[in-house]
């Protein structure tokens, strides 16, 4: 009897553990919703797209789908993907901060600037499917993007699935998304007679 009581309370300890460990972490759809809506003010306010926006999450860890297409029409995502962050201090491609990001917008910091950026023009790039957007900071955080060179590409090394608890590989302050991700956005913005905005948040 005492070796039955003694499993049924090991039995009862692992359970309690599983079912109360740390949920896995996910997009907030009432925190992307209510930055959406402050987009949708700042962009009547500035002029700016009010079709689409585009989002990246960065209190999640990269290795979870923490970039959002936003579709103000339908006041929900039109798809997801993931993103990249600045390595930091850290070495290029690496994953060392997958968690707990550092952002700057210093030169040469190799971060993530937070803040947001109006996307502007098209051009070739040397990574994924060679295109990329410039970026223009708006904010006080991040008003040298374009000095630094942090634009809008895709990255061979992005997925299209998630690899948490793995992370997303780190470049030198771009946000970086899939070939494929890229492919469906790059369509989206062509077909933009307005600037869309893109926000980095944390």
């Amino acid at each position: 009897m005492q070796l039955r009581s003694i499993v049924i309370s090991l039995i009862f300890i692992v359970v309690h553990v599983v079912s109360s460990g740390a949920e896995r972490p996910h997009l907030d759809i009432r925190k992307t919703r209510s930055k959406a809506l402050e987009v949708s003010r700042y962009n009547r306010k500035h002029h700016l797209n009010n079709k689409y926006c585009l989002l990246a999450d960065m209190g999640l860890p990269s290795g979870m789908k923490r970039f959002v297409v936003w579709d103000f029409a339908k006041n929900d995502t039109l798809f997801t993907g993931l993103v990249s962050h600045g390595c930091g201090s850290g070495p290029w491609s690496g994953m060392w901060s997958k968690d707990k990001p550092a952002f700057s917008d210093a030169p040469n910091s190799h971060c993530t600037a937070l803040g947001k950026y109006k996307i502007g023009a098209r051009a070739y790039s040397q990574w994924g499917v060679h295109i990329k957007y410039l970026l223009s900071g708006l904010e006080t955080s991040n008003k040298n993007a374009m000095r630094r060179q942090v634009v809008f590409h895709s990255w061979n090394q992005v997925s299209d699935a998630e690899p948490y608890p793995n992370g997303t590989p780190e470049g030198w302050g771009c946000p970086a998304i899939s070939n494929n991700t890229m492919i469906k956005v790059d369509a989206l913005l062509r077909k933009q007679t307005t600037p869309v905005l893109l926000w980095i948040y944390h």
